[in-house]
């Protein structure tokens, strides 16, 4: 289904494929250029798929691809994929304040709704939901001018003992490793004190408000503190 995105300037319309393309290019790395087999693997698709489709963006302006050299983001394209993680973020934030999902269901879901939710649906989420600035992981939102406030913080494995610290966000990539999180209270906004650093691989022993537990290194590498 044709999604609409409204840029800074002009109104595109994108394929839900053309807008999963531009959102993996950004994730995968913003301003660089990606090699044409690391988008296929991130995307599920095969190399030959994801160079056809990196030539139609490339015709559209919103990517610059050169076949053995890799793809990158246009500033049009980079503003497309913008508006998209936008409206992705809106609408996983919404799920959980409003419609009382769970931070693990609701990643597949914005997959699905991104695509068929309205711009001015997407606004009225935003006011709804207060204005937000980052998501319920903690990811930045974008504005709706296609800026990002897009901070790289440390994981907790990274995380000096002794200091404290604050979550600032979680990845998402893992709904298994987000109830976790979620069972141990490293949710964005929790102060955090690392006692005791990994030791032949074995858990964290860290404080987080009044709780003193065990984190599992695959946990610690998805908290991100500042």
């Amino acid at each position: 289904m044709p999604q609409i995105i409204g840029g800074a300037s002009q109104t595109l319309t994108l394929s839900q494929s053309q807008g999963d393309y531009l959102k993996a290019l950004y994730h995968l790395a913003a301003g660089e250029t990606v090699a044409g087999s690391h988008l296929a693997e991130r995307l599920g698709v095969s190399p030959a798929s994801a160079t056809e489709m990196l030539a139609k963006l490339a015709a559209q302006g919103l990517v610059t691809h050169e076949r053995y050299r890799g793809a990158a983001l246009t500033a049009e394209g980079r503003q497309a994929a913008l508006a998209l993680i936008r409206r992705h973020r809106l609408i996983e934030t919404f799920l959980v304040r409003i419609l009382g999902y769970s931070w693990d269901e609701v990643h597949a879901e914005a997959d699905r709704l991104e695509h068929v939710v309205s711009q001015l649906m997407e606004e009225r989420m935003f006011e709804a939901l207060g204005r937000p600035e980052v998501d319920c992981h903690g990811d930045p939102i974008p504005s709706s001018e296609g800026t990002i406030t897009d901070i790289r913080h440390p994981s907790l494995l990274e995380a000096a003992p002794g200091e404290h610290h604050t979550v600032r966000r979680v990845s998402d990539a893992d709904p298994g490793r987000l109830r976790l999180i979620d069972k141990l209270g490293l949710r964005p906004g929790v102060e955090v004190v690392v006692l005791r650093e990994s030791a032949y691989e074995g858990p964290l022993l860290v404080r987080a408000e009044d709780r003193e537990v065990e984190v599992p290194l695959g946990a610690a590498r998805g908290v991100f503190v500042a």
